[in-house]
């Protein structure tokens, strides 16, 4: 099978590209230039480039850069921007896996005639016996990235491979290290890959958006303080919220951007019985009652029931079993089966 695999100069997808190859795949690499300003962090730098090339000229194949910056600026970085000015907390790294990973790369990857695309993913694609693609999380719990890729439906999974989503980042580490790629000791990459580590949001949004003070008022609408920029306050913060040390422990419980509103309460003040998850996207078909729930990329996950929403298609709502946080609106909600391993879909918090 002629393979693209998708090496961002990371560890997972060097090994991946490996594991192919031991499988007897004609195998290309390909590193997408995604992001064209200042990274320091992500998997965008210019030593992430070089050490996908590096690593594909130690295993013997060929090695292609596709610039698809436009693209990435389009579906991820603009978003992103408009989300923080309508005070939204965005998730750049999933809308970059649905827009451009394995979206554009997938184009791509037709074009030039390739029969799969690979990625160094901790997850899994299963069959059930009906031939139905499941989407199942990576052996290893603690790299398990099946949260940000949920999107994926049934004619993506069957041209997708996870070669690394059945072994641990041990075994992943202890792979590269026994051939010697350059990359076997590398640190994962923790960070959105446009927002530097010198400047973080803050510089990055305030080149972009102008920011606004805001009121932070309790519960009751009392003013308590002021913060800088209502842009940079998400629900659920505690710190950087105007208000002075001593008092009680408060926390962001709603913010409005229109009126330049922060409302803040006790973590109590934060639970709630339901949410609404909009732009749904399903593995396979659409799915209601009992569920397991994920609301962050390594996050527990927690029972709830699950019904569409009649005058909302597309939209679910969600009713926990037992009062939970509020969930930022923007942050990607995905939902499992109740073994808490197969993915049935996911979407977007109201």
């Amino acid at each position: 099978m002629k393979v693209m695999c998708a090496m961002s100069g990371g560890v997972d997808s060097s090994v991946a590209a490996l594991l192919l190859l031991e499988a007897g795949h004609e195998v290309v690499g390909v590193t997408m230039k995604l992001w064209g300003g200042d990274s320091d962090t992500g998997c965008c730098s210019v030593s992430d480039v070089d050490d996908a090339r590096r690593v594909a000229q130690q295993l013997g194949i060929d090695h292609l850069v596709f610039n698809f910056g436009d693209d990435f600026d389009t579906h991820v970085v603009d978003p992103y921007v408009a989300a923080h000015a309508a005070g939204v907390t965005p998730n750049p790294c999933i809308e970059c896996n649905r827009t451009v990973k394995f979206a554009r790369l997938a184009e791509r990857a037709d074009l030039l005639g390739f029969d799969a695309v690979a990625t160094g993913h901790h997850a899994n694609i299963g069959r059930e016996s009906d031939g139905t693609l499941t989407l199942l999380r990576g052996d290893d719990p603690a790299k398990d990235q099946s949260y940000v890729v949920h999107m994926l439906d049934q004619a993506q999974l069957a041209r997708t491979m996870f070669p690394v989503g059945g072994m641990h980042k041990s075994e992943v580490r202890e792979r590269a290290a026994q051939i010697d790629l350059r990359t076997a000791d590398k640190p994962d990459s923790q960070d959105v890959c446009f927002i530097t580590s010198t400047g973080g949001r803050t510089s990055f949004l305030g080149d972009r958006i102008p920011f606004h003070r805001a009121d932070v008022v309790d519960l009751d609408g009392a003013r308590l303080g002021e913060v800088e920029s209502v842009e940079m306050v998400t629900i659920g913060q505690r710190k950087g919220i105007g208000l002075p040390g001593g008092g009680p422990k408060r926390y962001v419980v709603d913010v409005d951007t229109t009126t330049r509103i922060v409302t803040v309460g006790a973590d109590s003040d934060l639970l709630r019985n339901d949410l609404v998850v909009h732009s749904m996207a399903w593995v396979d078909h659409v799915v209601s009652g009992d569920v397991r729930v994920q609301a962050s990329a390594h996050g527990a996950t927690q029972r709830a029931v699950i019904e569409a929403v009649d005058e909302r298609p597309g939209a679910v709502t969600v009713t926990w079993a037992e009062p939970q946080r509020r969930i930022a609106p923007g942050q990607s909600v995905v939902f499992y089966d109740l073994t808490d391993r197969r993915v049935l879909g996911g979407g977007i918090a109201d």
